[in-house]
């Protein structure tokens, strides 16, 4: 079901709707950027119905239940809210319970990326970064940290790769020399940077392999990916949640060391001996000194 033309059906379907329904349909339809982040029940006490009514509602609607309302108003809204609207929208929440209720959102959104990510098309894309000459990983603003982590580790397994940075100069600028026999690797959750997307465009111009590190189907860098590896990305006030995300990435990191192992092993024996003789991590010994 499309988010996109949920409003337009609840305008649709009001005539025929309960008096109850009706008033839950006109706070969505009035409100729905607040909507989408309260419970069925605080949705009940603020348009005068019980919890049950809206959670029929739901159904009413052609959803699995409340929740399933709620994640399609979330969708229409996640990509069009500035970070002002994102803190008035959780500034209800109680500082008591931030903890547990963001650890509880983290560990759905991975719970929904483990029964969403496709196996076929991550294999896929691993591969395509394996066979790569060259592999240039983009991520901007927030996404920039999990970018770097991919990149730091997977220089461990692979020659020659170029982390874009998009404070240094313009990111198609850094990938020039792009080709077919390289893969660029985009990562962009909402708000998706308008830099990234550029990234993969130019790149899908050039005839390179596309990897896209994203939060669904509708991503706009997704059109532009050979390979789209979807995480869930739901934001926890002005802050994005990339648990899942960074979740995807370590299991590319795992994968990539596993086919790539007895490279890897060599190449760690070597590291440990440079590490060791220059004091990179504390031992136990220099510790108790």
């Amino acid at each position: 079901m499309e988010q996109n033309d949920l409003l337009v059906r609840l305008q649709n379907q009001y005539p025929t709707l309960s008096k109850g329904q009706k008033q839950i349909a006109s706070y969505i339809m009035e409100n729905y950027d607040r909507a989408a982040f309260i419970t069925a029940s605080r949705m009940g006490r603020m348009v005068g119905v019980s919890e049950s009514t809206v959670v029929r509602f739901a159904y009413e609607m052609g959803y699995d239940g409340y929740p399933a309302l709620q994640r399609a108003l979330q969708e229409m809204i996640r990509t069009k809210l500035t970070a002002m609207q994102r803190i008035q929208l959780t500034s209800d929440m109680e500082q008591a319970d931030v903890l547990r209720n963001v650890l509880k959102a983290d560990m759905q959104n991975i719970r929904a990326t483990v029964d969403t990510v496709d196996n076929e098309v991550f294999q896929g894309a691993m591969q395509a970064i394996l066979n790569a000459k060259k592999l240039y990983i983009v991520g901007m603003r927030s996404a920039y940290s999990i970018a770097q982590f991919l990149a730091y580790y997977l220089s461990f397994v692979l020659s020659d790769i170029v982390l874009i940075n998009g404070a240094m100069s313009d990111a198609c600028e850094q990938m020039a020399r792009i080709d077919e026999h390289d893969v660029c690797v985009a990562v962009s959750f909402p708000r998706y940077s308008t830099r990234t997307l550029e990234a993969i465009q130019y790149a899908k111009e050039r005839c390179a392999g596309t990897v896209a590190i994203t939060d669904a189907a509708a991503s706009p860098l997704v059109p532009y990916a050979d390979f789209a590896l979807t995480a869930r990305s739901d934001m926890a006030s002005f802050a994005d949640s990339l648990v899942a995300p960074l979740s995807l990435i370590n299991a590319m990191i795992v994968y990539a060391g596993l086919a790539r192992k007895d490279e890897l092993m060599e190449h760690f024996d070597r590291l440990e001996r440079i590490w060791g003789s220059h004091h990179v991590y504390v031992t136990k010994s220099r510790n108790n000194q």
